[in-house]
């Protein structure tokens, strides 16, 4: 499977995205900020306003790249990103809509420059560089155009350097306890986890990935243990607290 990314490519990979997303944002129509997103418990609004306050903290995190003691993510941890998503949610569409708008435009201005950041220390999780903080945009902004609207933006959409990079960054949701063999159509398989417990999962790779983001699957994703069909293993939650693999 593809490893890293070379950085301008990487860089060029997440400007479409937000490019992609601003182009989303623009023809939302006012009245479907009210309704729920394809995220649980999420409204369009919140996860509108979760575009914007992520894209002020990532370009916060540039900002402060390589000082001694960078900012955390977000101020006041977990608690403070709530209140902040919650409250910003209760903004007139049009005008949650600019600010989100203004912060992507301001995020695209300021990546280029992450190129010779590289791996300058951020406070995004501990022991995160630049790099870690790059691949993550990339994550949130392809995986919540999905939740925003997974019919015109469904896991098929996704780049396959994207799916292959999903794969590899949401290993750490496999159980300690399994070992699951993702193969994907035509392509060689893809090992995830030491357990003893082992599962195959078939499915296109963009399917794969989806299921291990726990986002919908557009096709058919298959699994069996001992050559028999079975249920799909049990992840574990989002790693939220940890840095993810590049």
């Amino acid at each position: 499977m593809t490893q890293e990314l070379p950085r301008t490519a990487l860089i060029t990979e997440v400007i479409k995205a937000l490019d992609e997303l601003k182009e989303q944002l623009r023809s939302l129509p006012d009245e479907d900020f009210g309704k729920p997103s394809s995220l649980p418990d999420w409204s369009i609004s919140q996860l509108v306003a979760h575009v914007h306050s992520l894209a002020r903290a990532v370009i916060r995190q540039f900002k402060h790249a390589g000082s001694e003691n960078p900012p955390e993510m977000y101020d006041g941890g977990m608690a403070g990103r709530i209140e902040s998503i919650n409250m910003t949610a209760l903004m007139r569409p049009e005008s949650l809509r600019e600010l989100a708008l203004a912060s992507l435009d301001e995020l695209r201005a300021a990546l280029p420059a992450t190129e010779g950041q590289w791996e300058s220390k951020v406070g995004y999780r501990p022991g995160a560089a630049v790099a870690d903080m790059v691949y993550a945009t990339w994550r949130e902004m392809l995986i919540h155009a999905t939740d925003l609207d997974e019919i015109r933006r469904p896991a098929a959409s996704w780049p396959q350097p994207f799916s292959e990079h999903l794969i590899r960054a949401l290993e750490p949701r496999v159980a300690d306890t399994d070992r699951i063999v993702l193969q994907p159509h035509g392509k060689e398989p893809i090992i995830l986890g030491r357990g003893q417990h082992s599962y195959v999962l078939t499915g296109t790779d963009f399917d794969l990935a989806a299921w291990l983001a726990g986002r919908p699957t557009g096709g058919v994703v298959q699994a069996s243990s001992d050559a028999e069909l079975s249920d799909f293993p049990t992840l574990k939650p989002w790693p939220s607290a940890q840095l993810l693999p590049r």
